[in-house]
Parts: C-alpha cells; sequence; structure tokens
C-alpha cells in the first residue's frame, strides 16, 4: 500500500478508509474516495426516454455524455427539487463515469477503522444492499453506499 501524507506531512496508510461524505434527505452519506472521480455543480440534463426511474438523463461534462443518476429516486427516498447546495458526485464505472445526483456535499473525511463497522440490516430507510458499511463519526451516523451496487441494473425485490 502507498503511504500518503497529511496536511502536517504525516505518513498515512489507510486511504481506503477516505471517504467524501454527503447528504441526501437529511441523512448523511458517504462513498469511498477512490471511486470519485470528481464533484462538479449540477449542469443542465437532457432526459433519456424509457432509462429507468432513477436515471435523470445525460449531461456533457467537458465534452463527454455522463449519465445522471438521481440518489433519491434511486434509494427511494422522498424526490426534492434542486438547490444551490446540490452537486453531482462524478464516480467512476468500469472506466465510464457516472453522475450521483446528492443534495449536498460535506467534507472529505479519513475514517479510523475501529469507526466502521458492518451495517445492520435496518441502519435507516434505504435498501441494505446499497450500504456497505456504517462509520461513527462524532456525533452521527455516516452510511458508506456500495458504488458498485447502486450502478448495478435495478432488480425487482
Amino acid at each position: 500500500m502507498v503511504a500518503l501524507e497529511n496536511a502536517q506531512g504525516i505518513p498515512e496508510t489507510d486511504a481506503q478508509n477516505q471517504v467524501v461524505s454527503f447528504d441526501l434527505d437529511g441523512e448523511a452519506f458517504a462513498i469511498d474516495i477512490l471511486e470519485v472521480q470528481e464533484i462538479a455543480r449540477v449542469l443542465p440534463v437532457r432526459p433519456i426516454p424509457e432509462a429507468p426511474m432513477f436515471l435523470d438523463g445525460v449531461v456533457n461534462l467537458r465534452g463527454k455524455v455522463v449519465p445522471v443518476m438521481d440518489l433519491r429516486k434511486r434509494l427511494q427516498l422522498p424526490v426534492a427539487e434542486a438547490s444551490a447546495e446540490t452537486r453531482m458526485i462524478v464516480v467512476k464505472n468500469g472506466g465510464r463515469p457516472v453522475a450521483l445526483l446528492v443534495d449536498s456535499v460535506s467534507e472529505v473525511l479519513r475514517l479510523p477503522q475501529e469507526s466502521l463497522e458492518e451495517a445492520p440490516s435496518m441502519v435507516s430507510s434505504i435498501d441494505a444492499r446499497y450500504v456497505r458499511r456504517v462509520a461513527k463519526q462524532n456525533d452521527r451516523i455516516l452510511i458508506l453506499l456500495d458504488v458498485a451496487q447502486l450502478l448495478a441494473p435495478a432488480m425487482p425485490h
């Protein structure tokens, strides 16, 4: 494993525990930073006929056509209008980018290994297959999402 240095120049070897945290419907979520390509402001979305209900359409991101998945819809949370805080987290899907629409991006966090736990089956109102782990971070619970499962084709329950 490659050692990273933090802002104080101290070597750190737990890059796998670095996450991008964001909010959806008042809950705190996170995605492994190694799966994140970039964070962008919301761009105009062009709808795609007969796309799954959670796929809003596509955007032109610096000359590349990128699908946009509304995470609220994918996780079956109440739909909300975009705000000035709404962001697209662009993740890698087998080398192809996909933009995940979130309410707001909070920060990049480094989670100590001891703060990570297996997700209890009833950790939140979302489908457990999308949850990789949970983390205790100060006084809140952070739900770490499984990007591969989010991007997998929709399966009937």
